[in-house]
């Protein structure tokens, strides 16, 4: 059984300084022939990064860049300036991806924040986060969800019909949402914990669409404290984190996914340039200690391995260096079972 190596989206440089986006998807499927992460550059500007990405993808609700960031504008049906560059910019990027795509056999991943992380994120019309509002944020994951469906057709019709698609959630906030530490506009509160079965309740909403259009939900986290059983719950059937961030509890969860056979992606190559020689080798031992600590193999379910999250903050050389890395290492796992 072969060990899968994946990016976990984000890449750097723009159009201006040569590491333009279809440099980044030629990087990215070259290196990546297994499961490749269709590729996010920030570095573009806020239509570009990960909010602004997912929400080119929202259905039915419609926002504007303010100085604070993203604000929902009511869903009047007429998307303003700022909303039309993002799905403008999306449908360029995936005009990119299905030219440069043609023959690749492998599975397509397509990321997105999660609805947790997009409601901590973007703001109400009148203000302060999504989040502090019950029907806002489940009028958002709703958006959200039928938007997914629209975009996993479209990424399948483009590409070629030996490719499956993974749709991962993006969910840094999540843990920040459960443990009532996202700040409030005015920074001097925080919002209300949200309890754990109605955190379960939008992100079932949202992979359930997945599902329902034949792709299969992954979720991604290289925060601290993420609730990994949660996802699981909730129906995730790949799990993205990084090693550095694991807690006790979570070696658990992520021995058990693997015994179900669902995904688990290891980051564990560094996503800025590292001061010092990094080595495939000492990379795969620490997966190979891992496995033992756990009692597993390499052949165990379906082990993947990563850099420790987006490779945004990365110079073009290492960026580049980092997706090798990652294909060597899951190669030398994969001989060694």
């Amino acid at each position: 059984m072969s060990v899968l190596a994946t990016a976990i989206g984000s890449m750097p440089g723009d159009e201006t300084t040569g590491a333009g986006y279809r440099e980044a998807v030629k990087v990215v499927l070259d290196r990546l022939p297994d499961l490749a992460a269709v590729p996010e550059q920030p570095g573009r500007g806020p239509a570009a990064t990960m909010t602004g990405r997912t929400l080119a993808v929202l259905a039915g609700l419609d926002v504007d860049l303010q100085p604070a960031g993203w604000r929902l504008t009511g869903g009047s049906g007429s998307p303003g300036l700022d909303h039309r560059r993002t799905r403008s910019l999306l449908a360029q990027d995936l005009d990119a991806l299905e030219e440069l795509g043609q023959g690749y056999a492998g599975v397509v991943k397509l990321q997105v924040a999660g609805p947790w992380t997009l409601a901590a994120t973007v703001e109400k019309p009148r203000g302060d986060r999504v989040l502090g509002d019950h029907g806002a944020r489940r009028d958002l994951a709703e958006a959200l969800a039928e938007g997914l469906r629209d975009h996993v057709r479209d990424v399948r019709r483009r590409m070629p019909a030996a490719a499956s698609l993974v749709v991962q959630l993006d969910e840094p906030a999540l843990a920040s949402v459960l443990a009532a530490a996202v700040p409030t506009a005015s920074g001097f509160g925080r919002h209300r914990a949200v309890h754990p079965p109605g955190a379960s309740a939008l992100l079932e909403t949202v992979m359930a669409a997945v599902v329902a259009e034949g792709a299969e939900p992954w979720v991604h986290s290289c925060s601290a404290g993420t609730p990994l059983a949660l996802l699981r719950g909730a129906g995730a059937r790949g799990l993205l984190v990084d090693v550095d961030q694991l807690g006790a509890a979570d070696h658990d969860v992520l021995a058990e996914a693997l015994e179900a056979g669902d995904a688990v992606v290891l980051g564990l190559v560094p996503s800025t340039d590292p001061e010092g020689a990094v080595s495939d080798t000492a990379l795969t031992q620490r997966v190979v200690r891992w496995l033992d600590m756990l009692g597993l193999d390499p052949t165990s379910g379906r082990l993947g391995v990563s850099p420790t999250c987006g490779l945004a903050g990365a110079s073009y050389d290492w960026s580049r260096r980092a997706l090798a890395l990652s294909r060597t290492v899951a190669d030398n796992l994969a001989n060694l079972g």
